[in-house]
């Protein structure tokens, strides 16, 4: 199955370079980005995962309620996304909870960032989804972790997607960069080694991105964002549905690996599929 989701939060990227916005306006974007994600995913029928920071979804309730009215997963993706504590595990899941009306059981961490997997599991996840099994220069080196699912500490860690040799990172900005054909191709590759993909992306990529004097954000990142991702992602979708692979939320998938492999949670730290 191929599991999308989508990192909700407050647009904070042009900080990294140098550039500030208002929050009301870090909201807005994030909300223009999350609708049009919303309707295309009813045009296509297909569920996915909304990671969200706390302090997204207390700011922007009715948005949550839209997630939770078109049968998409809430997942918690910290307190804020540029601030973290340990105790933030906790007291995001409570406040989407609160907000929500759900039970919250999935954690992704803000920029695939390490975190304390005593402290996941001590806060209730079921599963979390933090890592990237690749190497990005400046961010991380992951390439002796795990390429898929396996359990830590009892909790599901469920990677996101490579492909299935020199794990070349098959997420958000594969998307803006890449040919259709050649992520397409790679996609296939991963899906039939390891039975499934696990994408994401960010709502504020569904918004036009290349305003260079207001966000600061390099050519890479702006390419193709807006509505040509849009098209990009329908694409994707389309191509996906007619090779007969499906789509689901994320708890979905840790239901049905927990029916499955049962005897998961008992495999040492880092036991991999």
């Amino acid at each position: 199955m191929i599991l999308l989701g989508f990192d909700v939060e407050e647009f904070d990227l042009p900080f990294e370079y140098g550039k500030s916005i208002p929050f009301d306006e870090q909201l807005e974007i994030s909300t223009r980005g999350t609708q049009t994600i919303l309707n295309l995913l009813k045009q296509k029928n297909v569920k996915a995962t909304f990671f969200c920071t706390a302090n997204y979804a207390i700011n922007r309730p009715e948005i949550i309620g839209l997630i939770m009215t078109d049968g998409h997963e809430i997942a918690s993706h910290g307190y804020y996304h540029s601030e973290f504590e340990a105790e933030h595990l906790l007291q995001s899941k409570l406040a989407l909870e609160e907000v929500s009306g759900t039970p919250v059981t999935g954690f992704r961490m803000a920029r695939m960032m390490p975190v304390d997997e005593a402290e996941i599991a001590k806060a209730g996840y079921e599963y979390n989804s933090s890592l990237n099994p690749t190497w990005l220069p400046g961010r991380y080196n992951n390439l002796k972790k795990p390429r898929t699912w396996f359990y830590d500490r009892n909790v599901l860690q469920i990677p996101a997607s490579v492909s299935s040799s020199l794990r070349f990172p098959l997420f958000w900005l594969s998307f803006h960069n890449l040919p259709m054909l050649l992520l397409k191709r790679m996609s296939e590759g991963a899906y039939k080694k390891d039975g499934y993909l696990n994408l994401y992306f960010h709502p504020w990529e569904f918004t036009d991105l290349h305003d260079k004097e207001r966000f600061g954000i390099p050519g890479y990142v702006a390419k193709n964002s807006g509505e040509p991702l849009t098209e990009r992602l329908s694409n994707f979708i389309d191509w996906a549905k007619a090779k007969g692979y499906p789509f689901a939320r994320t708890t979905d998938f840790c239901s049905t690996i927990k029916n499955k492999y049962k005897e998961a949670v008992v495999l040492p730290l880092w036991a991999a599929k």
